[in-house]
C-alpha cells in the first residue's frame, strides 16, 4: 500500500506546519494507541508511549523521506522501538485487564448474561495463550486482528516480505491452536 498524493502533500506540509502535523496525528492516533495498548496492557503506559511516538515523529518529520511505504509504517516502527524499550526497561510481563480493553473488542451487549460470561472466559483464555507467544508473534496478532492490517502492510511495518509474514502468520496460528488444544 503506497501513500496517496494527498498524504504525501500533508506530510510535506507537516515538515513546517504544526497544523498539518495535527492532521496526521488525528489520522493515526487511534491505531498507534491501540497497537501500544495491546503490547503493554496498560492504559497509562499506552497513553504515555503514544505521546512519545508522536513527539518523536514531530521532532523527526523534517528528515522523513518517501520510500514508497505508508506513513503509518514509519509511526509503527517508532512505536515498535518504544514498546521494545518499555519491555526491556521493565523486563517483566504485564497482563491486560479485560476490564480496560478499549473499543469493541469485548462488546457483547446482545448476548445473555450467562453466554457473556462464557464468551468472556473464552476471550480471557485466548489472551492468556497469546501472551505466551514470542513478542514478534504477539505483534503480528495485534497488527492483524486489532489494527486489521493486510499482510503487505504488516510486512512493511516489521520490515519483512509479505511471504515471510504469511509464513509467520501460519506458524503462529498453528502454535495458538496447539496451545488452545493442550489447555482443554
Amino acid at each position: 500500500m503506497s501513500q496517496s498524493t494527498e498524504e504525501i502533500a500533508l506530510i510535506n506540509a507537516a515538515k513546517t506546519d504544526p497544523v498539518a502535523f495535527g492532521e496526521l496525528y488525528k489520522r493515526y492516533i487511534e491505531r498507534i494507541y491501540n497497537y501500544i495498548y495491546y503490547r503493554t496492557g496498560s492504559v497509562h503506559d499506552a497513553e504515555d508511549l503514544t505521546g512519545k511516538v508522536f513527539f518523536k515523529a514531530m521532532d523527526h518529520i523534517s528528515r522523513y523521506k518517501h520510500m514508497g511505504l505508508p506513513f503509518s509504517a514509519w509511526l509503527y516502527r517508532i512505536a515498535h522501538n518504544l514498546v521494545a524499550n518499555y519491555h526491556r526497561d521493565r523486563s517483566k510481563t504485564q497482563e491486560i485487564s479485560l476490564d480496560n480493553v478499549p473499543g469493541n473488542a469485548l462488546t457483547q451487549k446482545d448476548l445473555q448474561p450467562e453466554k457473556r460470561i462464557v464468551k468472556n472466559q473464552e476471550v480471557e483464555d485466548l489472551l492468556e495463550v497469546i501472551r505466551e507467544l514470542a513478542p514478534n508473534r504477539q505483534e503480528l496478532i495485534i497488527l492483524k486482528f486489532v489494527d486489521q492490517l493486510s499482510n503487505a502492510e504488516i510486512g512493511q511495518i516489521l520490515r519483512k516480505s509479505e511471504g515471510a509474514i504469511k509464513s509467520l502468520y501460519h506458524r503462529t496460528l498453528i502454535e495458538l491452536r496447539g496451545k488452545m488444544d493442550s489447555d482443554e
